[in-house]
């Protein structure tokens, strides 16, 4: 399971860890996907919540629904016992009922822009992987006082307060470089991404960068062949702009990793400078992005699958030997008009 206070993925992606173009192979989905049968059920607890006149109702409603209280309040304001009072104050306040009206009509019908693009993902992933159940899916709006996202094999909580974007009247507090990851066009592809953790092998001994960099790339290769119609930029967070630039700065990028002997770098505090999260990599430049490592590590996978055409996604995701991956990649910081 996973708890995502700030879709920060560094320190939760399971690597043992605590893009300009990607040219990926997209597996067209055919009709045979659309066939195949996924239920998504989805409750909209937010309104169910808004709804309460009292304290004692709050409190009746985390009764009813107690795994919102264990999982997804992780890092409420307040303890437990005060979780309802604290909830029924945020309700009576007039500003945020303002804000829950605004951000409805920011995220729009959820069926439209969140329940159906999750479908059609499941409805991939069950190609791949016919035992895959669907979760249940809830949607809540508590003023930040829980979670942007809880995804677990059987539950997802969506958050919607995180997700109102740049015109919402109140936006999470976090840096103004992760702001862009809190729209609602993010919400599918970051569940896509976490979710391919479950799917994703790793070897647990192989500290190195490499391993985890193409671990990050391996969950990045998952949501574009489960999604293949979804823009880079939403699966990995960085700007167009910023995709472009990197993309074409991809020869000195995998210079300085190479002369800089850092692929198989094992210290910790040294590989978060590569895989953390960070405005930009300063090591390398001031105008490559944070992350750079994720970035990397999703280059040598594409050239991986590109390469090799009859590896099949299930494949991917259960190879966990790093250095063979990229030697069978042949990637070398070429763009992907060069040999």
């Amino acid at each position: 399971m996973f708890y995502i206070r700030t879709l920060i993925v560094a320190g939760l992606f399971a690597l043992g860890l605590s893009s300009c173009k990607t040219d990926s192979k997209k597996e067209a989905e055919s009709s045979d996907t659309d066939l195949i049968q996924v239920n998504v059920s989805s409750e909209n607890l937010d309104d169910t919540l808004f709804a309460c006149k009292s304290v004692q109702e709050v409190q009746s409603f985390l009764d009813k629904h107690s795994y919102l209280s264990d999982w997804y309040f992780t890092d409420a304001p307040v303890e437990k016992p005060q979780l309802a009072g604290h909830l029924f104050q945020i309700l009576q306040n007039k500003d945020f009922r303002s804000f829950k009206v605004q951000l409805d009509s920011i995220i729009g019908d959820r069926n439209t822009s969140i329940i159906n693009p999750l479908k059609k993902s499941f409805q991939q992933i069950a190609k791949y992987y016919p035992d895959f159940k669907a979760p249940k899916v809830k949607f809540m709006v508590t003023g930040f006082s829980g979670n942007d996202l809880y995804i677990s094999d059987s539950l997802i909580v969506i958050g919607l307060d995180y997700f109102g974007g740049p015109k919402a009247r109140y936006r999470p507090d976090v840096y103004d470089y992760q702001l862009r990851r809190y729209q609602k066009e993010y919400i599918v592809p970051s569940i896509i991404f976490f979710m391919s953790n479950k799917f994703n092998h790793v070897n647990a001994s192989d500290r190195t960068l490499l391993a985890d960099m193409v671990g990050y790339g391996k969950g990045y290769e998952f949501v574009k062949q489960v999604m293949p119609d979804t823009p880079d930029s939403l699966i990995l967070g960085y700007s167009e702009e910023s995709l472009v630039r990197t993309y074409n700065s991809q020869q000195d990028i995998w210079s300085f990793f190479v002369s800089n002997k850092l692929l198989y770098e094992n210290m910790d505090l040294k590989k978060q400078k590569f895989i953390g999260e960070r405005p930009f990599t300063t090591e390398i430049g001031n105008e490559v992005p944070g992350g750079i490592g994720r970035w990397l590590g999703w280059r040598i996978v594409s050239r991986y699958m590109a390469e090799n055409p009859n590896v099949t996604l299930p494949e991917l995701m259960k190879n966990d030997n790093a250095g063979n991956l990229l030697q069978a990649s042949g990637y070398k910081g070429e763009k992907d008009d060069e040999e």
